[in-house]
């Protein structure tokens, strides 16, 4: 029973593999925002390790996906090409492994430095000091002429397929479970039902909430660097505030803590502003009222549903 996970990773890796074989093949539009909506989901549900298992609220999962982002693409564009001047297929995958790993560490050590001391901090003050972090790490990028400066990086090697897409979603996906059903995971839920009670029983809380703050940071590197080679070209303007806010309405709206609501709720979400794209003069505006009815009709997520037990007739 406990390989039973392990065993279904493999096998959806397999299968995402197989795949993206005929992934070549789609329309490229529609390739497009199917990566983009596996990057939604990788964004998502490492959000809802902090703002939903563990009871934190972050508005700076952009800044982390930033960081992410540049780091990777300048690994790719600077470092990779000096290194690996007449790089095989095989080369430059790992080349391409390596540089989103770099774009996670990096984002896992700013996920430390703004973690380590404002993660003390709850509710609307660590709203605050996130969103914060957020528009510094814009706001250095834009003035790092050596980055690109406001005009961001170009020419960023398209390297960002079906399966690179698929095998860090299922990644974020089973780490995330894997940790919050474990028995040290149990502690993150402790955190968010009764922060004072957890601290009352010995649990370390404030070491509890900057590790989802860093698995969080991790995973959103990743994110940022599948979408920067995906992209091609990125800029401090598509991490700005509005960003954090896209990846936070996927959690509120999947359902704080329901990893497979926030997964639907990240499908929908991003093929939602293409359906209304017929109609691009009203779009936001159609789009908006849609999110402001599903708040007010279903706040508890749209895809959070409490099983009710049958009452037990005895004869």
């Amino acid at each position: 029973m406990l390989h039973r996970p392990k065993t279904l990773l493999c096998f959806s890796l397999a299968l995402a593999f197989g795949v993206s074989l005929l992934a070549p093949q789609l329309n490229p539009y529609h390739l497009d925002v199917l990566l983009t909506i596996g990057i939604n989901i990788v964004l998502a549900v490492s959000l809802n390790l902090v703002n939903g298992y563990t009871g934190q609220f972050s508005l700076g999962h952009a800044g982390f996906m930033a960081v992410g982002a540049y780091a990777s693409a300048a690994f790719t564009l600077f470092a990779a090409p000096r290194w690996f001047p007449d790089a095989n297929f095989l080369v430059t995958s790992a080349c391409f492994f390596v540089a989103l790993l770099l774009g996670g560490l990096a984002s896992a050590g700013a996920g430390v430095i703004v973690g380590a001391p404002s993660l003390r901090l709850k509710g609307d003050y660590l709203a605050i000091v996130t969103l914060g972090f957020g528009e510094i790490i814009r706001v250095i990028f834009r003035n790092v002429d050596a980055l690109g400066g406001a005009l961001g990086l170009n020419g960023i090697p398209f390297h960002t397929n079906f399966f690179w897409v698929s095998f860090w979603g299922l990644i974020t996906i089973y780490m995330v479970l894997a940790l919050v059903n474990s028995s040290f995971g149990r502690g993150f839920l402790a955190v968010r039902d009764d922060e004072i009670a957890a601290e009352a029983m010995g649990i370390n809380t404030t070491q509890y909430k900057i590790i989802a703050f860093v698995v969080s940071a991790f995973f959103a590197g990743i994110a940022g660097g599948l979408y920067a080679h995906l992209k091609s070209s990125i800029d401090p303007k598509g991490f700005d505030f509005m960003r954090s806010i896209e990846i936070v309405v996927m959690v509120i709206l999947g359902g704080m803590a329901n990893t497979r609501g926030v997964i639907m709720a990240a499908v929908i979400l991003t093929l939602l502003p293409e359906i209304l794209c017929p109609i691009a003069e009203y779009r936001m505006v159609i789009y908006s009222l849609l999110l402001i009815i599903l708040m007010l009709t279903r706040p508890q997520g749209l895809f959070s549903f409490r099983i009710r037990p049958h009452p037990s007739h005895s004869a």
